[in-house]
């Protein structure tokens, strides 16, 4: 079966628009093109297909009903923007929805939501209970609240985590450009649509320094977190453009469009999910060859294989492994802090019983505490 062929038996779909796909550049609301998109999800949901709406767009509708025109620079300004435009932002989803049959309800998150397990485990049993009890969740980042402590960041790696909390089959992205090109389109006319992404290299990120909205915060950069969320959980994800009609349609069909980021073969476990995706990446481990393949196999990190250590983090943080040549093999939680880790890296398990005492952990991150990425 093709990768696009595959996308034809998703069940479970998060589409993810943008601000400038949903607001012109005077910030004010594109009304004919949310109403198309709700148009398009509700009748998705009518065709039995469980639809999930990630949005972007309340600090942006925010400012337009205040009268800014800039974006406050205060945490508590920006907060009351976002307060007001998330009320005129999802009357407007309530209204459409309603109008087409269906019944819409809000989701509003945070970064803390989903790093502790029981607040992520919550968060996906209400979100899974809607779509059972046929109700249409419309998701955005709880602007209003949050801190940049607690902030996931951007609404592309929120509608990846949402999708993982569910245990989605599709995520697409609605984008102002068509996918990911071999250079940036507006600056480079040679620039080709990659139409299949199958892992995200470094090369294949450094290609992301794409064009970003003037208002939202997206830009490829951040899909491209997005996708290694997806791919890693079991989640086919596309990138296609937000102003074309029927473009969620025509992923699903399995039709030439956008670029697709297939999954990889099978979801994480819920716990595994939440460890990958719900904590913070506090800083990362380099480790050589021979440790990389052992950890394919399954095996713990141990201090032997570690070659640096970058960041500065505290026992139990969550930490990216890379390989040697920095691509992320894996994410878990790390049984030392950053200095003790740079005293014992490289040294075998014996000897870091002698630096530190016989009751120091031998794994830096067990194999139950890890997730492998590669």
């Amino acid at each position: 079966m093709g990768i696009r062929d595959h996308l034809k038996k998703a069940h479970r779909v998060v589409v993810k628009v943008g601000t400038s796909t949903i607001t012109y550049p005077n910030r004010k609301p594109n009304l004919m093109r949310m109403e198309k998109l709700v148009r398009e999800i509700v009748g998705l949901s009518n065709e039995g297909y469980e639809m999930v709406l990630v949005t972007s767009g309340a600090i942006a509708i925010g400012m337009d009903r205040m009268n800014l025109d800039k974006k406050p620079r205060e945490i508590p300004k920006r907060q009351a923007v976002a307060a007001v435009g998330q009320a005129v932002l999802m009357h407007i989803y309530e209204r459409l929805i309603a109008e087409y049959g269906g019944i819409a309800g809000q989701v509003l998150l945070t970064r803390e939501n989903s790093m502790r397990h029981n607040q992520y485990t919550h968060s996906r049993n209400a979100l899974q209970a809607m779509l059972r009890m046929g109700v249409l969740p419309v998701v955005n980042e709880n602007d209003a609240v949050t801190v940049d402590e607690i902030k996931i960041g951007d609404n592309d790696s929120l509608s990846a985590t949402v999708a993982t909390l569910i245990d989605a089959d599709a995520l697409i992205i609605l984008s102002d450009v068509d996918g990911l090109y071999t250079a940036n389109p507006e600056k480079d006319k040679s620039a080709r649509l990659i139409p299949v992404v199958e892992e995200i290299t470094p090369d294949i990120e450094a290609l992301a320094g794409g064009p970003e909205s003037q208002v939202g915060t997206g830009g490829m950069y951040t899909k491209m977190q997005a996708a290694k969320i997806a791919m890693s959980s079991g989640v086919d994800m596309a990138i296609v453009r937000g102003d074309v009609d029927g473009a969620i349609r025509a992923v699903l069909a399995g039709e030439d469009i956008g670029t697709i980021f297939p999954a990889k073969e099978a979801h994480l476990r819920a716990r595994k999910s939440w460890l990958a995706f719900g904590k913070r990446i506090e800083g990362d481990i380099v480790v050589d060859d021979g440790c990389e393949r052992a950890m394919m196999r399954g095996a713990s990190l141990l201090a032997a294989g570690i070659t640096d250590v970058g960041g500065e983090f505290a026992t139990k943080s969550t930490v990216r492994v890379l390989n040697a040549s920095g691509r992320e093999i894996a994410r878990g939680i790390v049984a030392y802090d950053s200095a003790t880790l740079n005293k014992i890296k490289g040294r075998h398990t014996s000897e870091i019983a002698k630096l530190l005492g016989s009751n120091a952990p031998e794994e830096i991150i067990h194999r139950d505490n890890m997730v492998i990425m590669a």
